[in-house]
């Protein structure tokens, strides 16, 4: 009796081990990060982590991170669909100096396949490559949602705010967002393959040394509503290389030319304003800029006449 006493003492013992592993093993749908917190924690509001790298791994599929107070919280690679977010106070940063601030690199289907960056300011520091890369992700049908953020400073390598380079089907989706002060372009969607639909709402992008916003390839469409492309270097818009890019209510003025079409792109434009632009106003390198016939063109320094090919569209 006693040895069997014995033995299932040792099963209990054994099975309340395995219990308390598991539990520790398991991941959180929600997660917490704060300044004073410390990658150990297991990322609970009470025990919050320190840094977005930290509670990712913590985090299920589909999940949150959530910032509970000001603070940096460094780089991060997100292999799974998730959502980061700052806080209503949007003083949770990323500082990226040498390196890129966000990698969206998912390999694999994951969930509802879909990756959220909210209330997140994304500071390059002058030495950072890109503030959110999408390049590394190789699963098709993965939506990508930027909103309320600010991102800067990007200014060594390819220097970019945002670069969507994925060769797999997938969309975009950027809102009340600050892209500025990039070496190169601001807001980056290229690819020869896979097919790509892009949305950027009440979207500036600003004082870039490239264009302020680029889509590229045939299979891309961006629509951009309420956006602003001023101060750049290059092209406040540019579609390129049978892209298609639709602008309603925008406005671009003081970079070289206000909107450029190349390569066989197609670009129609509503109630834009396309003004103080140093070289043109619209650019033609082989592709068409279409004018629903409510844009408002002037002062510009060269071409401001809409595409004879194209015509007018009433």
């Amino acid at each position: 009796m006693s040895k069997l006493r014995f033995s299932l003492n040792i099963f209990a013992i054994a099975a309340f081990l395995l219990m308390v592993t598991s539990m520790a093993n398991a991941q959180a749908t929600r997660t917490w990060v704060s300044g004073v917190g410390d990658d150990a924690n297991p990322c609970s509001r009470t025990a919050p982590c320190k840094t977005f790298a930290g509670a990712i791994s913590k985090t299920a599929v589909d999940g949150e991170i959530d910032a509970l107070d000001p603070g940096g919280f460094g780089v991060v690679t997100i292999t799974k669909a998730i959502t980061i977010d700052g806080g209503p106070t949007g003083n949770a940063s990323i500082l990226a100096a040498g390196t890129n601030g966000v990698n969206v690199s998912i390999q694999a289907t994951s969930g509802s396949n879909t990756v959220e960056l909210r209330n997140i300011s994304i500071n390059g520091a002058a030495t950072g490559l890109i503030g959110v890369n999408t390049s590394g992700t190789t699963v098709a049908g993965v939506s990508i949602f930027i909103e309320r953020c600010v991102i800067f400073g990007f200014r060594a390598g390819t220097g970019r705010g945002i670069s969507d380079s994925r060769t797999v089907d997938g969309n975009l989706f950027v809102q009340d967002t600050l892209v500025k002060n990039n070496s190169q372009s601001g807001i980056v969607v290229i690819g020869a393959t896979g097919t790509g639909l892009v949305t950027l709402e009440n979207v500036q992008s600003e004082k870039n040394g490239g264009t302020g916003i680029v889509v590229s390839g045939a299979n891309k469409t961006m629509a951009c509503k309420n956006c602003t492309g001023n101060k750049n270097t290059g092209a406040g818009f540019l579609a390129e290389n049978s892209a298609r890019l639709h602008l309603t209510d925008c406005f671009t003025a003081f970079n070289a030319t206000g909107i450029e079409s190349d390569t066989s792109a197609e670009v129609r434009s509503s109630r834009t304003t396309i003004t103080k632009n140093t070289s043109n106003g619209l650019a033609l390198g082989g592709g068409t800029v279409l004018s629903y016939g409510t844009n408002e063109i002037r002062n510009n320094a060269g071409n401001e006449a809409f595409s004879p090919g194209g015509g007018t569209l009433q």
